[in-house]
């Protein structure tokens, strides 16, 4: 029976509408989304991306962005550079290669070999990954970011004579802490390992870059924490991302209806402050979430156990190229007072800076983690350190983006 030539004309592309219509990522796609047989459609195709190859920048970029994620695959999902890595190389066409462009073709080109198209459609999507990592503009703000938010804090940190660590204005306000620690800023690889395994992979998704981990001596301190941070607009509750709040610490639930019986009970048997206090902290201590119900991502051991959400900040940005030439355009001025026919000084009055853009203003996330010393000693050793949330992650990244490849080549993984 033929097949009639007009069904051609009403082909759908099930894997586009996927990534479109139904969420699901163009990194895990079967073909990525490339299906160009030619390279002019594959300039028209980097044109529509941004990345005009007419214009010799933008390609040498293209080409770098290349070359980079060719050593990133060498260095982290490959057995030459990491032990759990797979045990294969990348093949020698990918190192004559002149022009970025060549691998979209290739990934359509039937005449090369399978394994070489998986290549070039691995290689393409850790170039995606990177492409949007060095396009997140908020980037080049980055420590004007960490010293606006983290100063929030800063200034209600204290020690005593003794040494311990205080968070409050004053000692009466003040609530006693076991550490306060900022995130250190996270290496490039880091980030692109991180953005590697997640579905929305674009840098404006990820919202831990930076971040702060306050832990308290028990959980009522805990709770105290949050109530400080909003009392002293430190944090603003109107500006926290619901999807991003995750909370293994308390079983909010479960404390709240004994914290009801025991308003009850304290009235009923007039009990003192500090037995309605011990209370308060036993019933505290034993509401604790079930690990079976934690909504924690795949990557979080079930034992962790912190309150933790993502706040946005307005961050203010001066341009410090303006308070330089404001101090250069009064030089200039006083220049003209003595020397009427300085050139230098009246091209420098001439310059327009009426389109040079003065001050930035953008909301940026961090996010919080707060638990007790208790739980951070668990949270940090075993199933729930943070080297094995790390390599979890990079596993899970090496699986999604050679998954075509692991299967064609039927590796045990």
């Amino acid at each position: 029976m033929n097949r009639p030539d007009y069904l051609e004309k009403y082909r759908i592309d099930w894997e586009l509408i996927n990534v479109v219509a139904e969420g699901q990522s163009a990194l895990d796609t079967r073909s990525f989304l490339i299906d160009y047989n030619n390279k002019t459609d594959v300039l028209n195709f980097l044109k529509g991306y941004g990345l005009d190859q007419n214009n010799p920048v933008l390609k040498a970029e293209l080409f770098g962005n290349f070359q980079e994620a060719m050593q990133f695959i060498r260095k982290y999902f490959l057995k030459e550079n990491n032990p759990e890595g797979l045990d294969l190389h990348i093949p020698p066409c990918f190192f004559n290669m002149t022009e970025a462009s060549e691998l979209f073709i290739m990934i359509n080109n039937h005449k090369r070999a399978y394994e070489e198209r998986l290549w070039a459609m691995a290689i393409l999507k850790v170039m995606h990954t990177i492409i949007h990592l060095d396009k997140d503009l908020r980037h080049n703000y980055f420590s004007v970011i960490q010293q606006q938010i983290f100063d929030r804090f800063y200034k209600y940190l204290s020690r005593d004579e003794r040494g311990l660590l205080y968070l409050g204005p004053t000692p009466d306000k003040r609530i006693p802490l076991h550490s306060f620690t900022t995130k250190a800023k996270k290496t490039r690889d880091s980030i692109i390992i991180k953005l590697l395994h997640k579905p929305e992979n674009v840098a404006e998704e990820l919202f831990d870059r930076v971040g702060l981990r306050i832990v308290t001596n028990n959980k009522y301190d805990a709770v105290r924490v949050i109530k400080f941070l909003q009392q002293m607009n430190i944090i603003t509750p109107h500006n926290t991302k619901p999807s991003r709040s995750f909370n293994s610490l308390i079983d909010i639930k479960l404390f709240r209806s004994k914290f009801h019986l025991l308003i009850r009970e304290s009235i009923r048997e007039n009990l003192s402050e500090q037995l309605f206090l011990e209370k308060f902290h036993h019933a505290l201590e034993n509401s604790e979430p079930d690990e079976k119900k934690s909504d924690r991502n795949e990557f979080t051991s079930r034992k962790y156990r912190a309150i933790q959400f993502t706040c946005r900040q307005l961050i203010k940005y001066k341009n410090p190229f303006l308070l330089e030439f404001s101090s250069l355009r009064t030089l200039a001025k006083k220049t003209l007072e003595n020397d009427h026919d300085n050139l230098l000084a009246k091209k420098i009055l001439d310059i327009d800076i009426m389109s040079t853009t003065k001050d930035i203003s953008f909301f940026y996330p961090f996010e919080i983690q707060i638990t007790d010393s208790k739980n951070h000693e668990i949270n940090t050793r075993g199933e729930a350190s943070h080297q094995e949330y790390k390599n979890q992650q990079l596993k899970n990244a090496l699986v999604r983006i050679f998954h075509p490849l692991i299967t064609f080549k039927n590796i045990k993984f």
